[in-house]
């Protein structure tokens, strides 16, 4: 049986717009699919259904198809996303109406299931991780498009996968397979050198407009991670390494259908632009499934005063001590300072001169983060340090969002896939599964011999890319030699990365080992507070906290330099 080739054409809520068409028209495709959800973007559509009870779908991704429907059809090109968020079934009425206004037969299913707010009233979206059976019911039942709401973002490709070749699922190899494919492909272009630690290495001119990623996946699982040719980009050993790094754990990365071993994926540079992922072994999945909770926190306010010149500590103490004293008579739950020490000695330009002081405040009333900030902050205007000014004048407020994980039974969701002429087909849940212990670590590699060293940012023989999960940061570092391995293994330890990354100091870090990336993945527990909607720390989804590791020093084997 050929290969089934699966393209992705975006990888969250506001990507690419002309990605769809780009990989329609690019070359060959069996399935087309696309990721629009993440914990932030169910927090946003929930909030749009407390408003309009029919919304709570991705509507960019109708706009795509009212351009690209056609195409798809007339090219025999299966499209499967998970742009139905928070109302799968809206958005397939919606995709029906579209085929019918364009007069094309295109048959639409949609999977439920997911949905398990009723359940959790203080939350306002919960639903659950469903793995890709209910969209391989929709293609096996000759469905075109197939939208779902909340799965993993593999079952983008494990679905397709199971429905094309038959698999059943205790085929864990080759689902394993699949979604190391289907991780690989659910953020696009990060795959094909966006966000890349390495992109200097290579002519910046390719990576202007980098093409989507594609995955050609055979039947026993095995697939080769490629793009279309003359897209820009490019796919390598090290793109592929960074991405499936990206937002994982340890070892053993659990899923709906299948426990995934990433210590057993191979990478392979099979030729330009193609790289082969093989050896995915599969275990049971996890007894529970992953129920991802939005609820409103309150709501937040800042304003960041600028410091310029002389006394930058000094100012900071000033204005800090008089906005505390404005604010006290109804103080808020949460007052946050950061001195961001931006400032050059003797600047040749006032921006250099001057640092960032930003004050950020929560409270589950609207009011206390309200009018008290602003009216405290604008009537310091000629009252408090040198060169007061701020960026911007603080507003109203806005709400905030609290993301939270916990986990139910297999058996309490009703996993279905709805076809286009109504009729419902249940998907049974996990028939085994499998506690999901820790491995043990594996041995490390010989350590480099002694010689002399040099004190040296890590990134010039390190990669790096960093992520969320809730309020959990991981970042993925990896070598990109056996030297180099040989000495990050044993030299990037909990405790020094506690010492690179002082924020990670009173937090629990885990470390885990994958040796034949020849990488090391570290979580760090707590470190973006509620998750990304709560706004806890500077970079909110620790998107460059891998990129900041890699810009510290420290003591490096000259022979690596």
């Amino acid at each position: 049986m050929r290969a089934l080739r699966i393209g992705n054409a975006s990888g969250f809520y506001g990507d690419r717009f002309d990605a769809m068409r780009e990989m329609l028209t690019g070359g060959d495709l069996d399935v087309l699919t696309g990721d629009y959800l993440a914990e932030l973007t169910m927090l946003i559509l929930g909030r749009e259904r407390l408003k309009d009870p029919g919304a709570g779908y991705a509507r960019t991704f109708l706009r795509q198809l009212e351009e690209c429907l056609g195409l798809a059809h007339e090219r025999g090109v299966k499209v499967v996303a998970n742009a139905g968020g928070l109302n799968p079934a809206g958005l397939a009425m919606a995709v029906r109406e579209l085929a019918a206004r364009l007069g094309l037969p295109v048959r639409v299913a949609h999977v439920e299931g997911d949905d398990l707010t009723a359940a959790h009233p203080r939350s306002l979206a919960a639903h659950a991780y469903l793995g890709g059976f209910g969209i391989a019911a929709c293609l096996r039942e000759g469905a075109d498009v197939v939208v779902t709401g909340r799965v993993t973002d593999a079952a983008l490709v494990t679905g397709p996968a199971a429905a094309h070749f038959g698999w059943r699922p205790d085929d864990y190899d080759r689902l394993a397979g699949a979604v190391v494919a289907g991780h690989v492909l659910e953020c696009g272009t990060q795959a094909t050198g966006g966000n890349y630690a390495f992109f200097t290495d290579h002519d910046v001119r390719r990576l202007h407009h980098p093409g989507f990623p594609l995955a050609e996946i055979d039947e026993d699982g095995t697939a080769v991670i490629t793009k279309h040719p003359g897209t820009g980009g490019l796919v390598d050993v090290g793109t592929v390494t960074a991405q499936l790094l990206y937002e994982t754990g340890g070892a053993r990365y659990a899923g709906p259908d299948v426990t995934t071993r990433l210590d057993t994926v191979r990478l392979t540079q099979e030729g330009p632009d193609r790289v082969r992922i093989d050896g995915v072994r599969g275990e049971p999945p996890p007894p529970t499934l992953k129920v991802g909770l939005n609820r409103l926190g309150g709501f937040r306010n800042e304003v960041t005063f600028v410091l310029t010149g002389l006394d930058i500590e000094a100012k900071a103490g000033l204005v800090r001590q008089q906005m505390a004293d404005a604010m006290a008579k109804s103080p808020p739950t949460e007052v946050r300072w950061d001195l961001v020490r931006t400032d050059r000695p003797d600047a040749p330009t006032e921006e250099t001169a001057s640092a960032l002081l930003r004050l950020v405040i929560r409270d589950p009333e609207q009011q206390v983060v309200g009018r008290a900030l602003s009216g405290a902050a604008v009537e310091l205007a000629l009252a408090s340090y040198p060169g007061f000014h701020v960026l911007a004048p603080p507003g109203k407020g806005a709400p905030y969002g609290v993301f939270e994980d916990v986990y139910v039974p297999h058996g309490a969701v009703d996993h279905v896939a709805v076809l286009n002429d109504g009729r419902r087909v249940p998907v049974a849940p996990a028939h085994e599964t499998a506690v999901l212990d820790a491995l043990r670590e594996p041995p490390l590699p010989e350590p480099l011999p002694n010689g002399p060293w040099k004190r040296a940012p890590l990134g010039l023989v390190a990669g790096a890319r960093s992520g969320d999960k809730g309020g959990n940061a991981n970042v993925g570092v990896w070598a990109r030699t056996e030297e180099a391995w040989r000495w990050l293994a044993h030299e990037l330890t909990v405790d020094r990365f506690r010492q690179l990354i002082p924020e990670s100091g009173q937090l629990k870090v885990t470390r885990h080992t994958l040796p034949n990336l020849r990488a090391l993945n570290f979580v760090v527990e707590g470190i973006l507070g509620e998750g990304v909607a709560a706004q806890h720390r500077f970079d909110p989804q620790a998107k460059a906290l891998g990129e900041w590791l890699r810009s510290r020093h420290l003591d490096i084997p000259e022979a690596l330099l």
